[in-house]
C-alpha cells in the first residue's frame, strides 16, 4: 500500500516537473564551460543537471502515458516508462549538491541512470513492433501512425540530449583526458579518421555476414579537424556505410562484374562540414524514399528479448538506424539527406554545423 502511494506521489511530482521550461545548451557552451573542469564548475554543472534532468525525464514519462493506439499499455512501453519514473525519482529526491562529496555522489547516481536507460531504443522498438503486428496485418500503415513517428522523433531526440548532458558531466571527471578532448567533445576531431574507423567497423560486419565486402575509398583533407562529439559522428557514419556496403554487396553478390567501391567524401565549408557516402548499390525506388526515415518499417526478424542484453549501436534490422542517425545530426544543428538514383545507387549527405552555436532542439 505504501509503495502505491509513493508511486502516485512520484507520478504527481513528474506531472508538475513535466510542465516546466527546459534549458538548452550549445556545443560551444559545453566546450567553453568544460574547458575548465574545476571543482566549482563541476559543482555548478551538477546543480544545473539536478534541476534540468528531472524536467526532461518527466516530459518523456508523461508522453509515454498518453500514446495513441493503446501503445502506452504495451509491456515494453510500460517498462520504459518505469525506467523514466525511477530515474526521475532518483534525481528529484537526491539532496542538494553543495560540496565535492555531494557532487561525486550525484555523478555516480546519474552514471547509473545512463546505464539503466541503455536498452531504451530496442525496448521501444519492441513495443512499436507489438503494436504494428496488431494494427497492420496488411502492409500499409493505418492513418494516425504519423503521430507515433513524431512522438518517437521527439522521444529519441530528447534521449540524445539527456545522454549527452550526463555523458559530458561524467567525462569531465576524467583525470587524464586526451589532448584536445573536453568531456565527450574532441576539439580537434578529424572526420577522415572517424570515417576510417567507422568504415573498418562496418566492413567487418559485412565480411562476417556475407564473406566479402566492397572496398571503401575516402577522399578529403586528412589534416582538417573541427570540434564535434566523435561517438556521434562514428554512429552516423557507421550506419550510412553499413547500408551502402549491404546494398552493393547484395547487388553484386552473384555477378561477374567488378564490385564498385563505396566512396566517402569529406568537404569543409565555412558553415558546414559535409560528408557524402556514395554507393552504386542500385538505389532506392522513389516511392520508398519517404519510408526510410520512419520507425515503422523495421525488418528485424528477432526483436531482442525484453530483458535480454543490449543490442549495441548497430540496430541492424530495426530500420531505426537512419531516423536516429538523422536526429544525431540535427541535435547539433546539422542534418542528413538521402538522394537516390534507382537502378544506379544512393548518395547520403551528412551536414554537420561547424560553428557549434545552435542550441539543442528541446522537444
Amino acid at each position: 500500500m505504501a509503495s502505491e502511494s509513493v508511486a502516485r506521489a512520484v507520478a504527481e511530482e513528474a506531472g508538475r516537473w513535466g510542465s516546466m521550461k527546459q534549458t538548452g545548451v550549445s556545443l560551444r557552451y559545453m566546450m567553453e564551460f568544460g574547458s575548465r573542469p574545476t571543482e566549482r564548475n563541476l559543482l555548478l554543472s551538477a546543480q544545473f543537471l539536478r534541476k534540468e534532468l528531472p524536467i526532461r525525464i518527466a516530459r518523456r514519462a508523461l508522453e509515454l502515458e498518453s500514446l495513441p493506439f493503446g501503445l502506452s499499455n504495451k509491456p515494453a512501453i510500460l517498462k520504459v516508462r518505469d525506467w523514466y519514473l525511477e530515474s526521475f525519482r532518483d534525481i528529484r529526491y537526491f539532496p542538494d549538491v553543495r560540496s565535492r562529496n555531494d557532487e561525486l555522489a550525484f555523478t555516480q547516481m546519474i552514471k547509473m541512470i545512463k546505464v539503466r536507460h541503455n536498452n531504451v531504443v530496442p525496448t521501444m522498438a519492441l513495443g512499436v513492433q507489438q503494436l504494428k503486428k496488431e494494427q497492420c496485418r496488411a502492409r500499409r500503415i493505418p492513418s494516425g501512425f504519423e503521430e507515433i513517428h513524431e512522438f518517437l522523433d521527439r522521444f529519441y531526440m530528447s534521449r540524445i540530449g539527456i545522454r549527452m548532458l550526463i555523458g559530458q558531466h561524467v567525462a569531465l571527471h576524467d583525470p587524464d583526458p586526451e589532448p584536445g578532448v573536453i568531456g565527450l567533445i574532441n576539439t580537434k576531431l578529424s572526420p577522415i579518421q572517424v570515417a576510417q574507423v567507422a568504415s573498418e567497423d562496418a566492413r567487418s560486419i559485412c565480411l562476417r555476414e556475407y564473406g566479402s565486402a566492397p572496398d571503401i575509398n575516402i577522399y578529403g583533407d586528412p589534416t582538417f579537424t573541427f570540434p564535434y562529439v566523435s561517438s556521434h559522428l562514428h554512429l552516423m557514419l557507421f550506419e550510412l556505410v553499413k547500408n551502402s556496403l549491404r546494398a552493393v554487396q547484395e547487388r553484386y553478390m552473384n555477378s561477374d562484374k567488378d564490385v564498385p567501391p563505396v566512396r566517402i567524401i569529406v568537404a569543409d565549408g565555412a558553415e558546414d562540414v559535409t560528408i557524402k557516402v556514395s554507393d552504386e548499390g542500385g538505389g532506392i525506388p522513389r516511392s520508398g524514399l519517404p519510408r526510410i526515415f520512419t520507425y515503422l518499417y523495421s525488418t528485424a526478424k528477432n526483436p531482442p528479448d525484453i530483458d535480454g542484453p543490449s543490442e549495441g549501436v548497430t540496430m541492424a534490422g530495426y530500420g531505426y538506424g537512419l531516423p536516429i542517425s538523422r536526429l544525431y545530426a540535427r541535435y547539433f544543428g546539422g542534418d542528413m539527406q538521402i538522394i537516390s538514383m534507382e537502378g544506379y545507387g544512393t548518395d547520403a549527405y551528412l551536414h554537420l554545423s561547424r560553428l557549434g552555436d545552435s542550441e539543442e532542439p528541446l522537444p
